[in-house]
């Protein structure tokens, strides 16, 4: 596209791309990235109990059940009745051998923990791991 100014010349027009605008966006989603992806990650609120053993492990691919502090469960973030856990267990796991992590709030009764552990070995899951976090001292 050619342009014509005031002396009578023509001039071609600037082709190139202004990457100001592009960078600001980029980084108005990155802050908002920031920001919401710690509240993406748990979903579920439950206060774990605190223990002196913790091991870290490899958040991908995990099948957790999640019991708040009303007894609700969850299966991942879906909140779920509790005669569908085994079927969903079936489907989701790859096979008996898969860990099934179990995280419940600490004022949990113990009941619902157990009714829960019974769910998941009655599908036939025997590896029910119990997701706490680390003990920390006081002062």
């Amino acid at each position: 596209m050619a342009f014509t100014n005031p002396k009578g010349r023509t001039s071609t027009s600037l082709s190139e791309i202004n990457v100001t605008p592009l960078v600001d966006v980029m980084l108005v989603l990155l802050i908002i990235f920031m920001v919401t992806a710690p509240m993406l990650q748990t979903g579920i609120d439950v206060e774990l109990p605190e223990t002196r053993n913790v091991h870290d492990v490899n958040p991908e691919e995990r099948i957790v059940i999640s019991i708040s502090r009303q007894g609700e469960i969850f299966y991942g973030s879906e909140a779920i009745n509790f005669s569908t856990i085994p079927d969903r267990l079936r489907k989701d796991a790859r096979g008996p051998k898969d860990a099934i992590f179990l995280r419940a709030d600490k004022d949990v009764k113990w009941n619902a923990i157990v009714s829960v552990i019974d769910a998941v070995r009655g599908a036939g899951y025997s590896e029910i791991k119990l997701v706490t976090k680390p003990f920390r001292v006081p002062g």
